[in-house]
């Protein structure tokens, strides 16, 4: 039994919507309280070591960071039925999933939201009144900042250009297919309960491509599978009942981990190599999309190594069965394209109690 925690974060970010869908399927007691800044920027620092959102503080008074280790942390205080499989194949490619959703659709979800008038219109009011009502300057002023913000950190200054937007948002449509198809014959991605997958894309989606203006416009008109998954794991509640899943993992997954290969893993390689030789932004074409002084991130490497600490995990006749779906979907050799990966000495080891600036941060930290 969890005791009530406090889930610190806006009503409108990516991962705080993610921890909170978390909480609501798992029931697990919260409070939730807006981030106020700049005067939380220093009470995060001095608890977990970094200024990002969520945040999460125990009953016992101990900080948490960063939603992935966050969730896997809870798992394993909670003894019944679990968001993870039990079945170690599924498990893996929950958290395959739950990394590309993580990591990959981020910058999507930024641009539509910061690209757009409606959606920088929507926001930015929002954060200037939830996040940033201490602060006493005009309302307008602090829109523009949000604004300028945003879009000089998370859309144009990560890559995205005129030249791409259109095969960005062509990539975020054909995820709208495959997830409606899916959707069309069960109401989660594994079956008819949620695992750490459906989690995963509760990021993007719940704070984002369902609530954002333009996205949820076309999610409307033309997804209404896609829309009906938000619904129900907004409102879906794990028991102690017998989980209702599927066997092994369904054809209609497979166009999913082909994108992973396809798109997401190859961005990793090339993000892994900016950081070898300490370049803070690089280019790289993936599939149709290529992008542009996207910023290196030493998290990503991180992601990496932990999709493959994952397999390596398993049991021998898993791992052959996880690599048969891993070579069919091309996402078996840009897994293991770089044979060390360069990561910080104990990056992880306090997560996520603690995190270390240098993994967390895009580019390097502030001095």
């Amino acid at each position: 039994m969890i005791n009530k925690v406090t889930l610190y974060g806006s009503n409108i970010s990516y991962f705080t919507g993610k921890m909170e869908n978390y909480f609501r399927v798992r029931r697990i007691p919260y409070e939730f309280k807006n981030m106020q800044f700049p005067a939380f920027e220093k009470e995060m620092e001095k608890n977990v070591g970094v200024m990002q959102m969520p945040a999460v503080v125990l009953n016992d008074g101990r900080w948490m960071t960063d939603t992935t280790k966050m969730i896997q942390w809870f798992e394993n205080e909670i003894n019944d039925n679990k968001i993870i499989p039990r079945d170690p194949l599924q498990a893996f490619f929950c958290f395959l999933l739950e990394d590309w959703a993580d990591e990959w659709w981020w910058r999507t979800a930024m641009h539509y939201r910061w690209h757009y008038s409606e959606g920088a219109r929507f926001a930015s009011w929002h954060l200037a009144n939830e996040n940033l009502s201490t602060i006493p300057l005009p309302v307008w002023i602090k829109r523009r900042f949000i604004q300028f913000r945003q879009r000089s950190g998370y859309t144009t200054g990560d890559g995205i250009t005129k030249e791409n937007i259109k095969a960005v948002e062509e990539d975020f449509k054909n995820l709208l297919s495959n997830l409606d198809n899916i959707f069309s014959s069960r109401k989660f991605l594994l079956g008819e309960d949620p695992t750490l997958a459906d989690i995963g894309f509760s990021g993007p989606f719940f704070r984002h491509f369902a609530l954002d203006p333009v996205p949820l416009e076309i999610i409307k008109q033309q997804y209404p599978h896609v829309l009906n998954w938000v619904y129900n794991l907004w409102n879906a509640k794990i028991t102690q009942n017998k989980v209702n899943l599927v066997n092994g993992i369904p054809d209609d997954l497979y166009p999913l981990l082909n994108e992973v290969g396809r798109l997401y893993l190859p961005y990793l390689n090339a993000n892994i190599n900016a950081v070898k030789k300490d370049h803070k932004f690089f280019d790289v074409n993936v599939g149709d999309i290529s992008f542009k002084k996207a910023r290196y991130s030493r998290y990503r490497v991180w992601c990496l190594s932990e999709i493959r600490n994952h397999y390596n995990d398993l049991d021998s006749q898993i791992k052959e069965r996880v690599k048969k779906i891993l070579v069919e979907t091309n996402c078996w050799s840009p897994m293991w394209s770089h044979e060390k990966l360069p990561l910080l000495k104990d990056q992880d080891k306090l997560l996520p109690f603690y995190a270390d600036t240098k993994m967390i941060g895009v580019n390097e930290p502030k001095k």
